[in-house]
């Protein structure tokens, strides 16, 4: 079982985390979604190649990676990412990303398009086009967070019974948890703490969000997962999908797969079918 190397980047003055599993080029690279971190990839890259070299950020405001104050908008993510392919010089890359990560993915693609030969995106926070610009949803409920812990094992125990972890695999439940705190204290917290997650929500549907303009620039092989519950305007249901059922019919060569017994998590929930997706991108782009 192969174990990754953390390695560090400064973006715009910041650090940022990246694990490396050092492998064949061209890479696999992934985006995490809202709240996570890069390991929590750990059991799907199992599945895949040992040869084959992996790459997983911790977005900033996440993970090992610094933590400025909000706000945080969404395309400082993406041109973070764009940074680090830049970095590990990563062309060809099959591109993965779930949530917040599909999001900063396409727009990756649009700014260094030599960064994919293709991608799949794991139930992305790409909304409906008439959601941009409105009303941002209530957060509200992230400023509670439990932000403190006495391990990342407490946390896990504290999790593995309530929605929506209980129908995460156990092994991912205990990679997010391991790798989700940081030491503080005589304690852990959260490492990416509420108000960064509250901050990242509220300008989820900004007009500057809107990266419609960057998927009609993208010609990679798109593969599309997502939920069979749709998010509506009004609920900020986060087991719901967020992605916009037209959404394929958007980029030049895109297709979907439905999944209507699935949730938002569905790295989580089913990780083997991910990396089937993942295989069979990569095996249709040799």
């Amino acid at each position: 079982m192969r174990t990754p190397t953390l390695k560090t980047l400064r973006s715009r003055g910041i650090e940022l985390a990246v694990w490396e599993w050092p492998g064949e080029d061209p890479p696999f690279l992934f985006a995490h979604a809202t709240g996570f971190h890069g390991r929590c990839w750990d059991q799907i890259i199992r599945m895949l190649p040992e040869d084959r070299c992996c790459l997983a950020m911790d977005a900033r405001g996440h993970g090992r990676s610094a933590k400025p104050e909000p706000p945080y908008y969404w395309r400082s993510f993406g041109r973070d990412l764009v940074l680090a392919a830049s970095l590990f010089e990563v062309e060809g890359a099959i591109g993965i990303g779930h949530s917040m990560g599909g999001h900063i993915t396409v727009q990756t693609a649009a700014i260094r398009p030599d960064t994919y030969s293709a991608i799949l995106l794991v139930d992305p926070t790409i909304f409906a086009r008439d959601y941009y610009g409105g009303p941002p949803p209530d957060a509200t409920f992230t400023y509670r967070r439990r932000n403190r812990f006495a391990s990342p094992n407490e946390m896990y125990e504290r999790f593995r019974a309530r929605l929506p972890f209980q129908s995460w695999r156990p092994e991912i439940l205990r990679d997010y948890c391991e790798y989700g705190v940081l030491p503080n204290g005589d304690g852990y917290v959260l490492a990416c703490p509420p108000h960064i997650e509250a901050s990242i929500y509220e300008n989820s549907r900004t007009e500057e969000s809107n990266i419609y303009p960057e998927i009609a620039k993208v010609r990679q092989p798109v593969t599309i997962m997502r939920a069979g519950k749709t998010r509506t305007q009004d609920v900020f249901d986060l087991s719901a999908s967020p992605t916009s059922p037209d959404l394929v019919s958007h980029f030049a060569n895109a297709r979907e797969i439905v999944l209507p017994e699935a949730s938002h998590y569905i790295a989580m929930e089913s990780p083997d079918l991910v990396a089937a997706e993942i295989l069979k991108l990569a095996g249709a782009v040799k």
